[in-house]
């Protein structure tokens, strides 16, 4: 049976075919969700995409998190369901209260696109398990609201229990705490991460194939749960 990987188009997602593309070449099947949509139509994963869901009024994310797909998307994450935010669905999945801290303005105050070098911090995750601790990859960054904060206590509990999942390498691109590019709820199957991985599955669209692996990972990790 072959396993299905729902998206969700929010107005203003501009990368969900991209991911829908990326969940394919892995070789699931890819499900488009649309934000009005107030059931998960049977599938095993989701993935939020970037973009900038209702143009980004009030906060990033901020309205997207209101969408009828956000109920059922939030209770099945919270049943195990796994949920992969990029970019904007990281700011979603903040703004929804599936992972702590929040999403701001670079603090270089520009838009920033750019191959980034990452360092996989964890492993264990639904969508990390085909790398290794420790390894480097490089991916697309595109952002102009990428910057990841929280409270100290918060940032430390993080730390402490291993739930910084992707960290940045040769220079912090937007003022992101501690250097955070990506994080993990305390169950691991929610990811959300502002570089984005479905633009780096294929050597003709990306600079490498290092972002191929969140789409293998959480086959694998469906397939033996």
């Amino acid at each position: 049976m072959t396993t299905r990987i729902g998206v969700v188009t929010f107005p203003g997602s501009l990368d969900d075919r991209d991911a829908q593309r990326a969940i394919r070449i892995a070789g699931a099947e890819p499900v488009p969700l649309w934000h009005r949509d107030r059931d998960l139509h049977q599938v095993d994963a989701v993935v939020l995409p970037g973009g900038f869901s209702y143009g980004d009024y009030l906060r990033c994310g901020a309205i997207a998190r209101f969408s009828p797909v956000m109920e059922p998307l939030v209770e099945q994450a919270k049943a195990g369901m796994p949920v992969l935010g990029i970019c904007n669905g990281f700011q979603v999945l903040c703004e929804s209260h599936l992972l702590p801290g929040a999403l701001t303005r670079n603090d270089h105050l520009h838009f920033l696109c750019r191959d980034q070098r990452l360092a996989v911090e964890n492993a264990d995750t639904a969508w990390t398990s085909d790398y290794t601790a420790g390894q480097e990859i490089t991916v697309p960054l595109k952002n102009g609201e990428g910057g990841y904060v929280a409270d100290e206590r918060t940032l430390d509990a993080l730390e402490a229990e291993g739930r910084v999942v992707f960290r940045y390498l040769g220079g912090n691109p937007n003022g992101s705490r501690r250097d955070i590019a990506g994080i993990t709820n305390e169950a691991g199957n929610v990811v959300g991460l502002m570089p984005h991985p479905e633009h780096a599955v294929e050597t003709l669209t990306g600079p490498t194939t290092d972002g191929l692996g969140f789409f293998t990972s959480v086959l694998k990790n469906l397939v033996t749960a």
